[in-house]
């Protein structure tokens, strides 16, 4: 592995120049953003203070902090691999944010990103009624994310979190035992629905697999890292999806909605299905390709 030149042996930093150190080294690098950070800045940031064990409600507050010289090696350390591997760094800090929770990820998961976080912390409003929401299914939940955000968006509703990959689900259980939601929220191995034959829901939510063959090749290599499983879904796209849009109406009280986030197959999805009465919410974070049905618009 190649030694980088702003990893050599230099006196302890304080908070704000390792963050600016970091900033640097991962622009310079050209590493791909978008794993839970937008920006250089953002990722340094969020390195820092994870090695540091500074809380980000600290903010600008911590910059003049000093660093001990073996906080900055680490730093260091988890630098160079994030540069010469690629890695995603929520894979080399083992955490990640999402909707406000934290959330233990690893590469049997894909990292939490999905603008369906915004939705869940509005409740999903106005399209659902917060106080009559008892039951959700989150249809490949992988850490558990979405699953665990909607319990703590619904404190009286049951949420059941489905995933076809085992070694997924454990990271999930794991998650909601650290969240102690694990009395509300279930951890089930199914293949879309078939693990939950004859249930009924007032929301079903998924962030499916929806990259097609072709972009599938495109994908930058931080990618790599993640399961394909969460990602590979036909040469369109949709085969996750068309599975869903198959199977929702059976599994979702009348008054339910259905929100699935599509990404960048919004297009092939408008050719497969034209005639649908789409809601695409506006994401006021970023983010877009989530549509939110209706119950009896399926």
């Amino acid at each position: 592995m190649r030694r980088l030149s702003h990893t050599a042996a230099t006196p302890a930093d304080s908070v704000g120049q390792a963050i600016v150190r970091c900033a640097r080294a991962l622009s310079a690098a050209r590493v791909y953003f978008g794993h839970g950070t937008a920006d250089a800045r953002d990722e340094a940031a969020e390195l820092v203070f994870f090695v540091a064990g500074l809380p980000h409600s600290r903010g600008a507050s911590a910059y003049e902090q000093p660093l001990k010289p073996r906080t900055t090696a680490r730093i260091n350390q988890l630098l160079q691999r994030r540069i010469d591997e690629r890695v995603p760094l929520p894979y080399l800090t083992h955490r990640a944010f999402f909707a406000g929770l934290e959330l233990y990820v690893d590469e049997r998961v894909l990292v939490p990103r999905s603008p369906i976080a915004e939705l869940v912390m509005h409740r999903f409003a106005p399209w659902s009624q917060a106080r009559r929401v008892r039951r959700v299914l989150d249809i490949g939940t992988g850490s558990g994310a979405i699953a665990l955000a909607c319990a703590k968006a619904f404190p009286r509703a049951h949420v059941d979190a489905a995933d076809i990959s085992t070694p997924a689900l454990q990271v999930c259980r794991r998650n909601a035992r650290r969240l102690g939601l694990q009395q509300r929220v279930s951890v089930l191995h199914s293949d879309y629905f078939s693990g939950v034959t004859g249930r009924r829901y007032d929301i079903i939510v998924s962030n499916p697999p929806y990259v097609g063959r072709a972009e599938m090749r495109t994908l930058p290599p931080e990618y790599r890292h993640e399961p394909k499983l969460g990602l590979a879904s036909g040469r369109d796209g949709l085969d996750s999806v068309r599975a869903i849009l198959a199977g929702a109406r059976s599994h979702l009280v009348d008054e339910g909605i259905l929100v699935v986030e599509v990404g960048n197959s919004e297009a092939a999805l408008l050719r497969a299905y034209p005639h649908l009465p789409y809601i695409w919410p506006r994401i006021a974070m970023g983010g877009e390709g989530v549509f939110v049905l209706k119950a009896r618009d399926l």
